[in-house]
């Protein structure tokens, strides 16, 4: 049996069997509905059911509370139909999506920037054609099947020098004690995208905040080269928020990029700065920072990437304290393996 679903105000339409889910329907349809995680555990696909009825498959209730079920609010990607459905998602993208493909890479190079983290550079293969926005994230799909989902750190007009990864050590992960311990350059991984909805929306002229935290500043920098690249000029403040000033890991990185561009200006903030980082900068929450600086965003765009708590926090605060449009609020909330597997 199958259902068309209907998505508000942009008119986008797919059909969908009884069976699937309706992120996984709308992914195949090259609908861009918002997503994360894909698990029921970040909460980022969340939309509003206007017409019909879904039965949902396990999801953690931070993600979707029992109250906001009961209000119309569904997971798209734990959510199979019932019936013909009308979602409101403000968020979808136009056609054109690049297409998923699976391809073998090749490690290229392996460079620790901080105790914890290590930027990956992965070789395409010539066979394969692969594109992406920047923002975007890939799979890898590992031996017993299971996935891990990264976030590609640079723009797709740099792809003649592979894929750029930023990797944070989660002790006794199956995949970074891996790539913190034995991995070598020239091993082969397969890789699955591109995956997400976390992306520049480039039709709008409004100023931007980029909110980073630990690394979720990866697909910020992918942003911030493309905007260069693409010559958009929009008045842009990055705020990265950060434990320590070693985990300011790309720090010159961000300081040149200002340098160069007038139109970008940029805030670290430390949460735990130790005495011998000699920091006189901001400390702190980095949500809070923003509030800080621009008690009203209504005029803004606030693009979010990080650790679920920051991304939940920022959303709820922003529209709430600030009067950010929830529509103008888009993020990737970094959801490692255990926060997919707690309350």
């Amino acid at each position: 049996m199958s259902f068309s679903v209907t998505i508000e105000p942009s008119g986008r339409q797919f059909t969908m069997q009884r069976d699937q889910t309706v992120l996984g329907a709308a992914i195949d349809a090259g609908v861009g509905l918002p997503y994360g995680c894909k698990d029921g555990a970040c909460g980022s696909c969340k939309c509003k059911l206007i017409e019909g009825r879904v039965i949902h498959g396990a999801h953690q209730t931070k993600a979707l509370s029992p109250e906001e079920e009961a209000a119309g609010w569904v997971l798209t990607c734990c959510a199979t139909p019932q019936t013909d459905l009308v979602l409101e998602s403000r968020q979808v993208v136009s056609e054109g999506n690049f297409p998923i493909v699976k391809m073998p890479t090749r490690v290229t190079s392996l460079t620790r920037v901080a105790p914890d983290v290590i930027v990956m550079r992965l070789q395409l293969p010539a066979t394969h054609s692969f594109g992406f926005r920047a923002g975007q994230y890939i799979e890898f799909i590992l031996k017993d099947g299971s996935r891990r989902s990264y976030s590609m750190a640079n723009a797709p007009h740099t792809l003649s020098d592979g894929i750029e990864l930023h990797l944070r050590h989660m002790p006794g992960g199956k995949f970074t004690d891996h790539v913190f311990g034995e991995m070598k350059e020239k091993e082969i991984l397969r890789v699955e995208g591109p995956y997400g909805s976390f992306f520049l929306r480039e039709d709008s002229d409004k100023p931007i905040v980029l909110l980073a935290s630990g690394t979720g500043f990866a697909p910020i920098k992918a942003i911030i080269e493309h905007m260069e690249h693409q010559g958009i000029t929009r008045p842009t403040v990055l705020y990265w928020g950060c434990r320590s000033k070693a985990d300011l890991y790309l720090n010159d990185w961000v300081e040149q990029a200002v340098a160069r561009l007038p139109w970008l200006r940029y805030v670290p903030v430390l949460s735990e700065a130790k005495p011998e980082d000699l920091w006189s900068g901001r400390t702190g929450f980095v949500h809070q920072a923003v509030l800080d600086d621009l008690p009203s965003l209504a005029g803004h765009e606030v693009y979010a990437c990080g650790a679920p708590v920051m991304v939940q926090v920022a959303q709820r605060e922003f529209t709430a304290q600030a009067g950010l449009p929830t529509e103008c609020f888009y993020a990737d909330a970094f959801t490692s393996e255990a926060d997919k597997h707690s309350a």
